[in-house]
This record gives structure tokens, C-alpha cells and sequence, in this order.
């Protein structure tokens, strides 16, 4: 028999979770690499006392932070939300913060009172730059470790499509030295990938170009081409568009690897993978996971053959393969 105690305590993961987004948001963390008093960063920073305290001691209380007579100090975990830290989770923390505000709507969605946000990238620029960091900070091993499975010594250009801040081209050319890369993003995220990729040194093999695949042409003369964590934000339609552009742009022979939640026929395995198509639901207009036959439907649709699943796994990190002719 399942004990009401347990899943009440998981009813209330939520309440921590908004401690910590708070103490993100107000960046209480980078504030406190040195040890304060609540005094001392309540006069600072203009902050309510009464709520400082509450906040900072719920901080101490769950691990965040220490607290050594009156001054206030960040603990090592503390210490990964500092936007000084070289491993910063600030930026995932800041995105987690406003995927908050349209996760509340999820019931009104439900209810048909209201319809799910625009793509979760058309924001201010505050909020790209914290996404650009978030999604950089989370894929990095992950990146390594697709890279590592997936055999590319065949290609050699690597069209990077929605690339952020460059996080799987520097893997690919990393892993292959031969190899080139183009990464394709908005006008605005380029700027943010050349400033995190200039320490790599591989201005003669990468190329940055500026664009938006929903309404631009995309660069041609890769021969593979990369669709990382990008369909799940797409309706079925405009993946299909998306498909049809990549066909046209890349070379006879070459491949099109798609990495993202490939959900079963159940539609409830991965369970990260269910729960992210309510993360779409309520922050795009027509996105969603998709099942393999979904997916490889609408690749045969534009051309595309040779469809397959290589890896599966929970951490969407699924990858599909598709080849033109």
C-alpha cells in the first residue's frame, strides 16, 4: 500500500524548488561567495528583512548555504548557482525560473482556457542569453557522450542547425579532426556562441551563420546535418517544412541525425520524455515528443531514406538517422 506521507512529501519538492529558484533569481548565491550578514545584504540590496531571513535560513536548512553565527556563506552546492563559478547552474536555474510561470497555466491549458506560449526562445535578451547558458551547461557531457557513440568519420561538414552556443559543434570537431562545421542560429544567439567559442581556436574550420530555419534558407554544402533538441518545439508541419529545407541543403549521401525524446507507441516511456511534452505543451504553440513511426513518417514525407533508430535511452538522448539519396 503506498503511505500517504511519501507522496505527500513529493507534493512538496515544489516548495524547495522555489526557495531555490528565488535565491537564483534575486542572485542571493554570487552575493554570498563572501559571508554576510542579513543586515548586510538586506541594507545592500534593499531587501525585506523578514522575508531575507526566512529565505536565507530555509537556504541553510536544505544545504544551500551555512550559517556561522549571524553572517550567511554559500556551501559548495551553494556555490555552483554563483555566476562566478566556472561550472555555473545559474543560467539552467534562471530558465527554470521562467518555465515556472508557464507551467501555472498547465490547467487552463487543460481546460481549454488558454492555448500554450510562443517557442521558448523568443524572448527578452536576458532570457536567451540564460537559456543559450543552460542549454550549454546541461549538454556538455551529454554532448561528449553522444559524439562518442555516434560514428561520423564518414562526413566531412557538420551543418550545426539551432546550434545555441556551439556545445555539439565543439564536440564533433573535437572528436574529428578532419571534420568542418557551420552552425546556424537567430541573429542574436550568434553573437553569444562566437564569444563562448573563440578560446577553441577553430575559426578555419567553423563558419557562424545567422538565420531563422522557420523562415530562412539554410546553409548548403554540409553533408551532415544536426537536429539537436530541436523537434520536440515544432508541430508535425513544421517539422516537415524544417525536413524539406535540410534535404534541399545538404549533400546527396549525406545524413540528417536527429537528437531528442523518441517516445514509445505508449507514449508514457521515457517518463522524461512524457513529462516534457507537458513542458511543450505549456511553452509552445504546437511542439510535443514523438514516437519513432511519427518521426520517420514525416522524414519518408520529404525524401528522406535509410530511417532508424541508433541509440535510445531516458535523458533525450535518442538519436534517429536519416539518409539522402
Amino acid at each position: 500500500m503506498e503511505n500517504p506521507q511519501n507522496v505527500m512529501s513529493e507534493l512538496m519538492n515544489f516548495m524547495k524548488n522555489r526557495i531555490v529558484l528565488t535565491a537564483s533569481e534575486l542572485d542571493i548565491f554570487t552575493k554570498l561567495e563572501s559571508p554576510l550578514t542579513i543586515g548586510e545584504m538586506a541594507e545592500k540590496e534593499q531587501f525585506d528583512i523578514k522575508g531575507l531571513t526566512r529565505l536565507l535560513d530555509s537556504l541553510v536548512a536544505v544545504g544551500y548555504l551555512q550559517k556561522q553565527k549571524d553572517r550567511y556563506h554559500n556551501t559548495e552546492k551553494g556555490m555552483l548557482f554563483s555566476s562566478h563559478h566556472p561550472e555555473t547552474v545559474l543560467p539552467i536555474a534562471l530558465h527554470f525560473n521562467r518555465l515556472w510561470d508557464s507551467w501555472s497555466s498547465l490547467t487552463d491549458i487543460v481546460k481549454g482556457r488558454k492555448s500554450g506560449h510562443g517557442a521558448t526562445l523568443r524572448v527578452d535578451k536576458k532570457s536567451t542569453e540564460a537559456f543559450v547558458g543552460a542549454m550549454h551547461a546541461i549538454g556538455r557531457s551529454l554532448s561528449e557522450d553522444i559524439v562518442e557513440f555516434y560514428n561520423a568519420e564518414r562526413f566531412e561538414c557538420l551543418l550545426d542547425i539551432g546550434g545555441a552556443s556551439g556545445t555539439y559543434t565543439i564536440a564533433f570537431l573535437e572528436r574529428y579532426p578532419k571534420l568542418k562545421a557551420v552552425l546556424f542560429d537567430l541573429k542574436e544567439v550568434i553573437p553569444i556562441a562566437r564569444k563562448r567559442l573563440k578560446s577553441y581556436g577553430y575559426d578555419k574550420r567553423l563558419r557562424f551563420v545567422s538565420g531563422d530555419f522557420y523562415t530562412d534558407d539554410l546553409p548548403e554544402g554540409c553533408d551532415l546535418a544536426l537536429l539537436s533538441a530541436i523537434i520536440h518545439q515544432n508541430s508535425p508541419e513544421e517539422n516537415i517544412l524544417l525536413y524539406k529545407k535540410i534535404y534541399k541543403a545538404i549533400k546527396p549521401g549525406g545524413a540528417l541525425l536527429i537528437r531528442d525524446h523518441i517516445m514509445d507507441e505508449t507514449r508514457t516511456n521515457p517518463v522524461s520524455g512524457a513529462i516534457f511534452a507537458i513542458n511543450m505543451l505549456v511553452n509552445t504553440t504546437g511542439g510535443g515528443t514523438y514516437t519513432f513511426p511519427e518521426v520517420k513518417k514525416t522524414l519518408k514525407q520529404v525524401g528522406f531514406s535509410d530511417i532508424k533508430i541508433v541509440r535510445k535511452g531516458d535523458r533525450m538522448d535518442c538519436l534517429v538517422e536519416a539518409t539522402k539519396r
